[in-house]
């Protein structure tokens, strides 16, 4: 078996990574240093794989890339004998996951110096214990700095998204509890007003008549149509007339019941024609008390379909009940983002939504698009400051899904915009904002999903747009 070949310690010094090392480093390094070949266009380390070896270039010319999505982004390229790539981060041992953090390839024939990682950790903490310490504090400690300060921001996150959801539940909840209330009245009053019908001073045939109608007004609810304020007060106006030339006492009072129900005076006069003038009041009363209850019904019917449908939109934003990655619809995603964000969304926002209806589902984890959809149409929102128009849009371009967040605030100057993904990177006032919400949906979108994020703005148009893959992408690591 041919032994490897190496370098002496005078060939070590030379290279200036090692150039200050005393003759017994030195000496480890040319005996425990392996020259390994590669040929050129082959890899020297793939990004992503355990990390074994720390290279030392000697001879020829490489390059690192770096994968993003399907394609690959060359960083460096170089033929300067000393530079170093592989396992960069060998000082820290198993504290972190040992991995290539990028794919080296001979552009040429290259020769390497080739240091075992776990050794040459165990020997260098040896030779610079303080260098070690002052390593390991730098990158563990921004490290953990990162996950705290990324974890108050998800907590900010979930904190307006709390808010928001009470906020949307508060109203029909209340509307329902306030409906039920009224309902009780009503149901004890129509009792009243039945027990006096039924005196037996009221003819049999009147009472059957009356309820005929009455089941006519309560099936003809449901079709009645929607009035604006002013042509409500028309109405009212027009059937309080009939009560009151009936010598209806508070005409006011049953024409708020009837106008909502679609009835109008030729409806009233059915109830006249139907009874004796003696009881004519009574039996509006009674018809106005059943009309009210079925209005009651339908405002509670209304409150708790909302309730369901918010609870249905926390389900779908949450994904507490799915699989972490599936074959995802990405309109009820940002849908379910929109109910989430609805709080923010002020009547001064008008949300204009562009489907492609034909988009298929995506291979995705949902929960963390959802995070994707939320950092984006928050920040438009924010951009809009309460004015404006938010446009979401999906469409399908070849093998991709294309997802858009646009709005038309004031728009990102050049200069910002080159840094919008940068971590810790904010417009905002100090305070406002951590800076890390569009890292996190780079991150997102492009190491998790293999995508695509971009920013394109211009005065009263800022548009992210997010490229997803239709098929699986293999994330490195």
């Amino acid at each position: 078996m041919t032994a490897p070949a190496r370098l002496d310690p005078a060939q070590v010094r030379a290279l200036f990574l090692f150039a200050d090392l005393d003759a017994a480093q030195l000496a480890w390094v040319a005996e425990t240093g392996d020259v390994v070949a590669f040929p050129a266009g082959s890899d020297v380390s793939t990004e992503g794989e355990p990390a074994e070896c720390f290279y030392v270039l000697l001879t020829g010319t490489l390059r690192m890339v770096r994968r993003v999505g399907r394609d690959e982004v060359e960083t460096v390229r170089t033929d300067q004998p000393g530079v170093y790539s592989g396992a960069v981060q060998f000082y820290l041992g198993d504290q972190v996951t040992q991995v290539y953090p990028a794919t080296v390839r001979a552009v040429t024939d290259c020769t390497f110096l080739a240091l075992p990682a776990a050794e040459f950790a165990a020997v260098f903490r040896r030779w610079y214990p303080m260098a070690v310490h002052l390593l390991q504090g730098l990158f563990l400690g921004t490290r953990n700095s990162d996950e705290l300060v990324g974890q108050r921001e998800r907590l900010l996150a979930l904190g307006k998204l709390t808010a928001g959801l009470t906020h949307e539940l508060n109203n029909p909840a209340a509307a329902a509890s306030r409906a039920t209330a009224a309902l009780r009245e009503r149901v004890a009053g129509m009792r009243h007003k039945l027990a006096l019908l039924a005196d037996g001073t009221f003819d049999g045939e009147q009472l059957r008549r009356l309820t005929e109608l009455q089941e006519r007004f309560v099936a003809g609810i449901g079709a009645a149509v929607e009035l604006s304020a002013l042509e409500r007060s028309d109405r009212e106006d027009e059937l309080g007339d009939w009560l009151d030339d009936h010598d209806v006492a508070r005409p006011w009072e049953l024409a708020a019941v009837f106008v909502p129900a679609g009835l109008d005076p030729a409806s009233l006069q059915l109830v006249a024609d139907a009874v004796d003038a003696d009881f004519l009041e009574p039996a509006l009363r009674w018809l106005a008390y059943t009309v009210e209850t079925e209005l009651l019904l339908g405002e509670i019917l209304d409150s708790t379909s909302r309730i369901s449908h918010l609870v249905g939109a926390a389900k779908q934003y949450s994904q507490l009940d799915r699989t972490p990655h599936q074959a995802t619809d990405l309109h009820a995603g940002l849908d379910a983002t929109l109910v989430m964000l609805s709080a923010k969304t002020g009547p001064g926002i008008r949300v204009v939504k562009e489907y492609d209806r034909a988009l298929p589902p995506v291979p995705a984890y949902a929960a963390e698009l959802n995070q994707v959809w939320t950092n984006l149409i928050d920040n438009a929102l924010d951009a809009m400051a309460g004015e404006g128009t938010l446009t979401l849009r999906t469409a399908l371009d070849g093998d991709h899904a294309v997802v858009e967040v646009a709005d038309t605030g004031p728009g990102i100057p050049e200069p910002l915009r080159r840094r919008v993904f940068e971590p810790f990177f904010t417009t905002k006032p100090v305070g406002q904002g951590t800076g890390l919400g569009l890292d996190v949906a780079w991150r997102i979108v492009t190491t998790r999903h293999g995508g695509v994020l971009k920013v394109r703005s211009r005065p009263g148009d800022t548009r992210f747009v997010v490229r997803l893959p239709l098929s699986e992408v293999p994330v490195p690591g």
